[in-house]
């Protein structure tokens, strides 16, 4: 099949930037950082396959872990997540 390519909407952007820099991330933790409900937004990024399940948390409910795939890295020309803008380029 053809992929579509489609422009990402910003909540679907910073979800992905959330869980790139802080995988592997729990939902509740990028909700808590981005202080809304994610739920719809990281079923997207999964149909897109820029993200995955990685694991279970070790916590009461085991609640799912996501990471980046290589499709996201692929997608942002990136090599591998430490070629990811440090904060100090970010600011600049």
């Amino acid at each position: 099949g053809q992929k579509q390519q489609t422009r990402l909407p910003q909540p679907a952007l910073e979800t992905l930037a959330i869980v790139a820099y802080r995988q592997p991330i729990q939902r509740a933790e990028i909700e808590s950082i981005r202080g809304v409900a994610c739920g719809e937004v990281l079923r997207s990024l999964l149909e897109r396959r820029l993200v995955r399940i990685v694991g279970r948390a070790e916590e009461l409910g085991r609640p799912m872990l996501y990471g980046t795939t290589a499709e996201f890295l692929k997608v942002f020309g990136l090599g591998s997540l430490a070629d990811l803008p440090q904060s100090k380029e970010l600011r600049t």
